[in-house]
């Protein structure tokens, strides 16, 4: 099976993040826990929204660690902004048999690293 959270990722980091929702059932459900908030949806219109009022930055995801078991698949990574690491993320999403993601769930933080950031 392909990783959807790796072609997820990727498309949140293009010139088109609107693209992500390409991947997501019509009745998708997620949680966020970033910094200072966090953030639960019910809907892909729900996280439309949530990358419509995401910052314009040069941001990437990079997964350092993947996993899969079944139609669950796991990622760990760090983000960078214009080149710089400013935090690392945990996330995991149910997948479908057609490869499109059911739920998803991601931690991101800014003051801990599971694992040594590379250089």
């Amino acid at each position: 099976m392909a990783s959807v959270l790796r072609d997820y990722m990727a498309r949140l980091d293009s010139d088109h993040p609107e693209r992500a929702l390409e991947l997501l059932v019509p009745d998708f459900r997620f949680h966020l826990a970033l910094p200072g908030r966090e953030q639960t949806g019910w809907s892909k219109d729900d996280f439309a929204a949530y990358i419509a009022g995401r910052n314009a930055v040069e941001r990437a995801h990079k997964i350092l660690r993947h996993s899969t078991d079944g139609d669950l698949e796991t990622v760990y990574g760090v983000v960078t902004e214009s080149g710089k690491a400013v935090g690392s993320f945990l996330s995991a999403a149910v997948v479908t048999p057609d490869g499109q993601m059911a739920r998803y769930q991601s931690y991101f933080t800014t003051t801990y690293d599971l694992i040594d950031l590379p250089e």
